[in-house]
């Protein structure tokens, strides 16, 4: 996973990780996706098309794991304040980058552990500069 970070956070180490564990999760690592994410965590998605969708994301995980999409996470900015922080992330389709997303992910640490508690993402075309092919 590549950093674009030039200042650390205190638990960047920490975040990167569960964010790691997160884009693993797609090469049929379920526990990654289960370590990584809240058990009452919530995506709301636009697709290419302008499409909306919402859902639990424990309701993906069979899908995204069963799915070994080739992915790769682009960390675009880590925010920390406390026990609450946020990450921009490319979810970097490395077999055709149009077809990537970007993700802003809301992290809480909960009894001592840090987890994605929220994730909202866009396809790549509606992310502007933050797209892997961005002009």
């Amino acid at each position: 996973m590549n950093t674009t970070v030039e200042e650390r956070t205190p638990d960047h180490d920490e975040i990167i990780r569960v964010v790691q564990g997160y884009v693993e999760g797609f090469q049929g690592r379920r526990d990654k996706l289960e370590a990584a994410f809240h058990e009452d965590a919530w995506i709301l998605a636009v697709d290419a098309e302008g499409g909306f969708s919402r859902d639990l994301i424990s309701d993906r995980f069979e899908r995204w794991a069963a799915s070994h999409r080739q992915v790769r996470g682009r960390v675009i900015q880590v925010t920390q304040a406390g026990e609450v922080a946020s990450v921009l992330l490319g979810f970097d389709n490395t077999e055709n980058l149009a077809d990537s997303w970007v993700d802003v992910l809301a992290l809480l640490k909960l009894d001592g552990r840090w987890q994605i508690t929220h994730k909202s993402a866009v396809h790549s075309t509606r992310a502007a500069w933050a797209s892997p092919v961005a002009s």
